[in-house]
């Protein structure tokens, strides 16, 4: 899927009728632990990442998120923290299926002398994903400035 670089980030996109995806993976110069405490601390997320305007509520497992972002201005997304490793995996979970369903997946790895590899995966599916598929935004160029922006963060 994802190319592992430690260059620029690259994200990718898998698309069928009833599901698409978008994944990126990028090699930061920071231990998990950095990495994990930008991708939790829900109300300093805007002063690193130019992808999301707001978070409120608290990036904890079982806890309701509102997120909103410029890419779809007026909308707030409410997903859960469904999965919560501490600092190693979370998953963000929007809407169920049949209708409609949205999975974030973040992944931080420990790599060589203890920098780390970060992965970022939405997989969006679900009947409904061919009538509003048109009005969802290109999450390529997203992803790409949401791991930019983590690793300046996080390497800076």
């Amino acid at each position: 899927m994802a190319e592992h670089r430690s260059g620029a980030a690259s994200a990718t996109r898998e698309r069928s009728a009833f599901r698409q995806a978008v994944e990126v993976t990028v090699e930061i110069k920071a231990r998990p632990e950095t990495l994990w405490d930008r991708l939790t601390d829900a109300a300093g997320f805007p002063s690193w990442n130019s992808t999301v305007q707001s978070i409120d509520g608290p990036i904890a497992p079982g806890r309701r998120l509102a997120i909103r972002v410029p890419a779809a201005p007026g909308r707030t997304f409410r997903p859960t923290v469904v999965a919560f490793d501490p600092p190693s995996r979370m998953t963000w979970r929007e809407g169920s299926l049949p209708m409609f369903r949205g999975i974030r997946t973040f992944t931080v790895e420990r790599i060589d002398g203890g920098d780390s590899r970060f992965t970022m995966r939405e997989e969006l599916s679900g009947v409904m994903l061919p009538l509003i598929g048109r009005s969802l935004p290109d999450f390529v160029p997203v992803f790409n400035r949401y791991v930019d922006d983590l690793r300046a963060a996080c390497e800076g």
